[in-house]
């Protein structure tokens, strides 16, 4: 049991989609950006300055926290926009924002806004710990610590007195699930070298996920690596150890995946506030593990390992290029209408048919994600086994569905 505290659940939110279904599968917290200065202004659709008091207002109403992520490195054409962003998230009442550049550290402290340590910050040891506690009430470790190193470091913290701007015992934040880089804390060159796209700008093209032939340079010889993509880490999962996590005092779990889609929010997010829970309730056990590891492989990832935190000194690589997901969804199509009195949507197939028994999930901005099986389909007040595409169709969905909201089939892959 978790004698430090209530552990914190953060989920990412790279759309709209993505932030309903993080606030409705139990996220305490999720995280955004805003235009280019954060580590993911590629991958994600982020949200821009007006979209902010919405924002932070949706995540108020469902009681959780909105964290803002301004955490790459910062040239002094930056500096403007940075303070017009933090200055926007102060006037939303965001909870945090989530840095890593000193330049954006000292000006959120300036206007004290609370302040969290981004990983790219690569802290390692509790005097760093320290040193930062000037400006921030949280910190994420460096991915590259062991649980060993972990729990050390919170011991400290405690033992240390070690307070934030608040007044408050510092919080250590980790990595649980998602995406792992090959580079020391997600500090990586190769993007910036080949495509001049900064993985530190939030632009990286990611070509370390890819294969690659290595030729000798004098005899003009070729050898490609087999099975492996050498650089292409797996996907962090800590879902089999979680408990240990919590009894470590890690104040805050975060997923990575602010470039995934909706649905992979939705699962991930999910099967950790249930394991969280189960962790509280002394219920945390080898048969609910099997079934949330079984979910997770379902959503986008690389193959699963369990990063350092358990004294690894050697990470694991992904054989092909790609998501090993056991399903994949395909766009059907869009919501025309919901009849809320009798729980009826009306969906257009633009896409592709469908069939009585699939099992099918609808996305949108304020539906976040409902995933359900087809247990009856009507054509024009008929009803079907099956609908193609070019049809228009409806059938019965138990919550609100709105204009415009994307309809997809599972299907194994």
């Amino acid at each position: 049991m978790n004698t430090h505290g209530e552990t914190e659940l953060m989920a990412p939110a790279g759309s709209w989609e993505a932030l309903t279904a993080a606030c409705n599968a139990g996220a305490g917290s999720v995280y955004f950006g805003i235009e280019h200065l954060n580590m993911r202004s590629r991958s994600s659709a982020n949200f821009t300055l007006a979209d902010m008091p919405e924002l932070v207002s949706q995540c108020r109403a469902k009681g959780v926290k909105a964290y803002l992520t301004l955490n790459t490195i910062m040239y002094d054409n930056d500096i403007r926009l940075m303070k017009k962003i933090a200055d926007a998230a102060l006037e939303s009442g965001i909870a945090a924002i989530i840095a890593s550049d000193h330049a954006a550290i000292a000006y959120c402290a300036s206007r004290n806004i609370p302040v969290h340590i981004s990983t790219q910050a690569n802290i390692t040891n509790t005097e760093t710990v320290k040193f930062y506690s000037a400006w921030a009430d949280a910190m994420v470790l460096s991915r590259e610590l062991s649980l060993t190193q972990l729990a050390h470091i919170v011991n400290e913290i405690k033992r240390r007195r070690i307070k934030g701007p608040s007044g408050r015992p510092v919080r250590i934040e980790v990595f649980a699930h998602g995406a792992l880089c090959m580079a020391v804390s997600g500090k990586c060159y190769l993007s910036l070298h080949t495509n001049y796209a900064s993985a530190n700008r939030g632009v990286c093209v990611q070509n370390c996920r890819r294969s690659y032939i290595v030729t000798d340079k004098e005899t003009g010889s070729e050898l490609e690596v087999e099975n492996e993509n050498i650089m292409s880490a797996k996907d962090l999962c800590t879902i089999s150890f979680l408990d240990k996590l919590v009894e470590a005092g890690i104040a805050i779990l975060k997923i990575e995946g602010r470039g995934r889609s909706a649905d992979y929010v939705h699962t991930v997010t999910s099967c950790y506030r249930e394991a969280l829970d189960a962790c509280k309730r002394n219920e945390y056990t080898a048969g609910k593990v099997e079934d949330w590891e079984k979910r997770l492989s379902t959503v986008f990832n690389r193959g699963f390992w369990d990063g350092y935190y358990l004294g690894r000194t050697m990470g694991e690589w992904h054989k092909e290029y790609g998501s090993k997901a056991t399903q994949k969804k395909i766009f059907l199509g869009t919501a025309v209408k919901y009849y809320p009195a009798i729980g009826v949507a009306h969906f257009k197939l633009e896409n592709a048919g469908m069939k009585q028994g699939e099992t099918l999930l609808i996305t949108g901005k304020h539906t976040g994600v409902l995933d359900m099986k087809a247990d009856g389909i009507w054509v024009d007040g008929v009803s079907y086994s099956e609908a193609g595409k070019g049809q228009e169709v409806t059938f019965c969905v138990k919550k609100q569905v709105r204009e415009g909201d994307k309809l997809y089939k599972l299907i194994s892959a």
